[in-house]
């Protein structure tokens, strides 16, 4: 975390306005490390220090930090596990902070998770009012035909209710699966896997390629990068790019 000054992490820290903040550290009432501070041009990092104001240790912040990680098969998009089974804060390795998943994926999927430690960004991203576009890519059984293939773009019924209208692309037929590309508006629990059992074709291999305007891009499994300040902006904006041209590789990396 970047250095700031006094007043300026009281503010923050919701401990005072700037200008309130500013009269506490000149009235002698705020203490770094145990030594009084009264200089408004002092600055100090709370992630190191211990900053007090009338005796009592102020809430440490956390860094607002964004990470695009390109989740493997077999970890859980969790902070935890009590069985101890691999997480995907696991793979932030030797990160002080603790971020959140944005717009979970089952152990059994892979692909794209953003995390944060930014509740707002959180809120906006993965409420189910605002329709957050999921991209995925999919290998099926078999190869649904387009009476099958309407019904997923009009909305299937569900045990939890019917789903959005969603974009279901033909990608490549095999000799005996298929490969698809789907776009959802909705987080519902295993719901890609869901619409597809529905209409008896189960998804052998699923892989999330972009999360709203956020692509993977090239990551590969168990790395992650931290988010550019025009893709947060486009996520806390609402803005609604249409996904790109469907991938030309599986989820091993071969060419379709």
């Amino acid at each position: 975390m970047a250095r700031e000054r006094l007043q300026k992490i009281l503010s923050k820290a919701g401990i005072a306005s700037r200008r309130k903040a500013e009269t506490l550290v000149r009235e002698g009432r705020v203490q770094v490390n145990g030594v009084v501070v009264t200089r408004l041009d002092f600055k100090d990092d709370q992630s190191e220090d211990h900053i007090r104001v009338n005796g009592k240790l102020i809430k440490r912040l956390e860094p607002k930090i964004y990470i695009a990680l390109n989740k493997p098969r077999g970890v859980l998009c969790s902070r935890m596990d009590p069985l101890g089974r691999p997480v995907v804060t696991d793979l932030l390795k030797g990160m002080k902070c603790h971020p959140y998943p944005v717009g979970r994926l089952d152990a059994d999927s892979e692909g794209l998770v953003i995390l944060t430690t930014d509740g707002d960004f959180f809120q906006r991203t993965a409420h189910p009012k605002h329709h957050t576009p999921r991209t995925y890519l999919i290998k099926v059984k078999g190869l649904p035909n387009d009476r099958e293939v309407r019904l997923l773009r009009r909305g299937v019924k569900l045990d939890d209710g019917m789903t959005h209208p969603a974009d279901v692309r033909l990608i490549k037929r095999l000799k005996v699966n298929s490969w698809w590309t789907v776009v959802v508006r909705e987080g519902r629990n295993r719901l890609v896997r869901r619409m597809f059992d529905k209409i008896h074709h189960p998804v052998l291999r699923l892989r999330r390629v972009m999360y709203g305007s956020v692509a993977l891009g090239q990551l590969r499994p168990g790395q992650y990068r931290y988010m550019s300040r025009d893709e947060v902006e486009s996520m806390l904006g609402g803005v609604r790019r249409r996904p790109g041209r469907s991938p030309t590789r599986d989820t091993e990396g071969n060419a379709l």
